[in-house]
């Protein structure tokens, strides 16, 4: 690993200590025992129950005895290194698995790879003070030579020396992290040479996506999406409703989640769903599913479907609920699309099928007033400055229907089964009708949703804001100085989305109106 030094904090890799010899370990642990020779004896909390043991061999003996788990097996079988045995301890501690979590695993990945389970769950715990390889050596484990006192008392000779371990690797995972900011904004900010799509989501390596991924970790964004009941609803009577579209089908869900989406296709009589998701969230998605005994339909894979490979060759359906504010914000569309162009059979759907994207006019001065007019006399003072970096952010706020001043329109239609990637990035002239003289404030955007190809019921749903609130609420465009339009005028201008290429998660969308031309980023 590369050496970070934090300029903030001088001196710190020189404060770093290193893992001592042999040498070190045993005048140390001398000096350390002589200092703890009164104090009270050891005591392990087994792995897999609340039983406290009186040393680790002890622990280990009854986790092999009464919980049928060899841990010298499991280290030896996926040739854990000393921080790949830390993070499972810290992973079934953390996690509060049983010992059948341990049974069966992939050779890769491992459910405890997330460099989080580093930071020991339990202060001081002993089972983070042995070393892996003096463990399969057997070394750790008692013999006729080597009483139970012995093997206590070296237990305890190298607590101090995990100890000061301990300490840096807590350093080192921090210096690493600010490591992985620092190449990422050199990565995504430099000019790149990449042939093809330049930027496109595909061509992200995994750390450059770490941000994303990790805000889909969070129960918090789960909860929100699950309680949002246009969309959960929409989705679970698309399917219960037309059962025949999902009978003996073989489904892939992309970006599972909690697996909600799955468990819905699996009801609906699908054969087999595969079900993908990079973020952690997947580890709660397979308790899940096994709660309800829906583990012999849903298989679940952790990873980006950029880089994983499918246990089938064709899937008949692919489902996803890929949608970002704006409809296309955070590109999660392109994944559905390399999916389906790498794993659709042919006759089979992408749901939703369709979607598209309308605008209407805002206008609210009030609200103008309290976002960009504020800036003009903010305590007595000039601000207005700040307006020019203000402006150019669209915000995802609730738009009240009454500030609509002219009827909608659609701006975009995409058909998920037909269009290309391309086509993701548009130009589209607009002409929206102005239904009540006023000031235009802002311009709206949103989008509807539909579930249509094959379907006997169809279903479908919006977030705009004539209807039902949902989690994506709308996307507002403020201008900087609003202009007077009149009841039955028609506005005439033109909208350009495309992504921004030194991150293809976020958008660039430009208006032309009125002779002005106002771009704002969306991120």
């Amino acid at each position: 690993m590369a050496e970070y030094r934090d300029p903030h904090c001088d001196g710190a890799a020189d404060e770093m200590p290193e893992l001592s010899d042999d040498e070190d370990i045993e005048d140390d642990g001398e000096q350390w025992m002589e200092e703890e020779e009164d104090s009270q004896p050891v005591k392990v909390t087994c792995l897999f129950c609340d039983m406290l043991l009186s040393s680790v061999t002890a622990t280990l003996q009854h986790c092999t005895a009464e919980h049928q788990v060899n841990l010298v097996d499991v280290i030896r079988k996926h040739s854990l290194d000393d921080y790949g045995y830390i993070k499972m301890i810290n992973y079934i501690r953390s996690t509060k698995s049983d010992a059948s979590c341990l049974t069966g695993l992939p050779d890769t990945p491992l459910p405890w790879e997330s460099e989080d389970f580093l930071r020991p769950v339990l202060q001081d715990d002993p089972l983070l003070q042995i070393d892996p390889e003096e463990l399969c050596e057997g070394s750790c484990l008692p013999s006729g030579a080597e009483s139970h006192d012995a093997v206590q008392r070296r237990e305890q000779a190298v607590e101090e020396r995990v100890r000061r371990s301990e300490e840096a690797l807590a350093r080192s995972v921090d210096d690493l992290h600010k490591l992985q900011l620092l190449v990422q904004g050199l990565v995504m900010n430099a000019e790149t040479s990449r042939s093809g799509n330049l930027g496109t989501v595909a061509e992200l390596k995994e750390d450059e996506d770490e941000a994303y991924f990790s805000s889909y970790g969070h129960y918090s964004i789960h909860e929100e999406m699950l309680k949002d009941k246009v969309r959960t609803e929409s989705y679970r009577d698309f399917m219960y409703r037309n059962p025949e579209v999902f009978r003996d089908k073989v489904v892939l869900d992309v970006g599972c989640g909690t697996g909600i989406l799955s468990m819905f296709a699996a009801r609906a009589g699908a054969k087999k769903v595969i079900a993908v998701d990079q973020s952690e969230i997947i580890y709660q998605a397979m308790d899940i599913v096994r709660s309800n005994q829906l583990e012999d339909k849903i298989t679940l894979i952790k990873g980006r479907i950029e880089d994983i490979k499918l246990p089938v060759e064709k899937v008949d359906i692919i489902i996803s609920e890929w949608m970002g504010y704006f409809l296309l914000f955070e590109s999660m569309l392109d994944s559905i699309l390399y999916a389906r162009d790498l794993y659709l059979a042919d006759g089979g759907s992408v749901y939703p099928d369709l979607c598209n994207i309308s605008l209407a006019v805002v206008g609210d001065t009030q609200k103008h007033q309290e976002r960009i007019a504020f800036w003009d006399d903010v305590y007595g003072f000039n601000m207005a400055c700040m307006k020019k970096a203000v402006v150019p952010e669209a915000s995802v706020e609730v738009v009240n229907e009454d500030t609509l001043i002219c009827e909608p329109t659609v701006i975009q239609t995409i058909d998920c089964n037909n269009v290309c990637l391309s086509e993701l990035e548009f130009a589209s002239d607009f002409c929206l009708k102005i239904t009540k003289t006023s000031d235009c404030t802002a311009i709206v955007g949103y989008f509807d949703i539909f579930f249509d190809k094959g379907c006997s019921n169809k279903v479908m749903f919006s977030t705009g804001p004539q209807v039902t609130n949902t989690h994506w609420k709308q996307t507002v465009f403020l201008l900087e100085k609003p202009f007077s339009v009149q009841a039955g005028e028609e506005l005439q201008g033109k909208i350009t989305v495309r992504k921004n290429k030194k991150d293809p998660r976020s958008l660039f969308v430009t208006f032309e109106l009125r002779d002005r031309k106002l771009t704002y980023n969306l991120q």
